[in-house]
């Protein structure tokens, strides 16, 4: 995805419009693009602040203060013609029935009442037609969502086009490209925690085990960025964990994997996937980058072991140079 087309998906999703089939891809690009993420966090924060502001309605004595004033310009202006005064009259008529809710009430009232009496008289004359129940495929699977309705023309039949889940099963090696991708669509769709953390720990495994963990363009699609949007993202300490585990062959030549595990070095709650990210960086200690983590991890983190192993691998960086 690019990031054109992550601006516009990540206001869709800001107001729940992001279709569904989107929103993988969406939080893959977020997992890998610093710029989109940003522009996500300020957004989120947007509509925070919103939320806390109230909402101030006009008093009732301002809405009939301005309506007098509109009344009394209404009255200045000049003459016009019988149509223009036919429209404006009609207007203010229905601001007088706005202003005196008891007169529109009874006359709502009495236009419900007799458009129901005429509908009935209607149905009543009309002729009887049998109303079978037909489904097409009755025992494949529970219904999902209503599609489309058909009326027949001044008849009852209603044709009814609806969507069912059908569950179904796949069998095959973890190197079937198949197989990956509904492990990968399994770490965000997962109808339950325990075959959300399978399919991480499937997908770490293999990349631990030396297969291959790019997509067909090594981008969003690839197993190694599935697992840094999990290490990211994931709510679960022990799912974050396993996707470290997995990326930890990526981090001295892989960029977007050395930034993530310094992310969570810096700002993971668990002090296990810290402790880890400290272990995974150890081969990457010359990194300038990984030493300047380093000197504010070893000085600022609040476990003391996490504190110590972080001075331990800069002390190391020290003798290598």
């Amino acid at each position: 995805m690019k990031c054109e087309h992550a601006q516009q998906n990540i206001i869709l999703a800001q107001y729940g419009e992001l279709p569904d089939e989107l929103q993988f891809p969406l939080e893959q690009h977020l997992g890998i693009c610093e710029e989109c993420r940003r522009e996500w966090n300020a957004l989120m924060a947007l509509n925070e602040e919103l939320a806390l502001t109230p909402m101030v309605e006009p008093s009732p004595n301002l809405l009939a203060a301005s309506r007098m004033r509109l009344d009394e310009a209404l009255d200045e202006l000049p003459p016009t013609s019988i149509t223009q005064r036919f429209f404006g009259n009609a207007f203010r008529w229905l601001g007088f029935l706005q202003g005196a809710p008891a007169l529109a009430t009874l006359l709502i009232g009495v236009g419900f009442l007799s458009g129901d009496f005429i509908a009935r008289y209607e149905a009543a004359r009309a002729p009887q037609l049998p109303r079978p129940v037909i489904l097409s495929n009755p025992a494949q699977g529970a219904i999902a969502s209503v599609s489309g309705i058909v009326q027949t023309p001044n008849t009852e039949l209603v044709q009814v086009n609806y969507n069912r889940l059908v569950p179904e099963t796949v069998q095959g090696s973890l190197d079937d490209p198949q197989i990956r991708q509904l492990l990968m669509m399994g770490t965000k769709l997962a109808t339950s925690n325990a075959v959300h953390a399978d399919s991480v720990a499937l997908l770490a495994n293999e990349c631990r085990a030396g297969h291959s963990c790019d997509g067909s363009d090594g981008g969003v699609d690839s197993i190694r960025a599935t697992l840094v949007s999990s290490l990211r993202y994931d709510r679960s300490a022990a799912v974050r964990l396993k996707a470290l585990d997995g990326l930890q062959p990526y981090v001295a030549h892989d960029a977007r994997v050395r930034d993530a595990v310094l992310d969570a070095l810096m700002h993971d709650k668990s002090a296990d996937v810290r402790t880890e990210a400290v272990s995974l960086l150890t081969p990457v200690q010359a990194d300038s980058s990984v030493r300047q983590v380093l000197r504010t991890v070893s000085s600022q983190d609040v476990n003391p072991a996490i504190r110590t192993a972080s001075f331990q691998v800069l002390q190391g960086s020290a003798d290598i140079q």
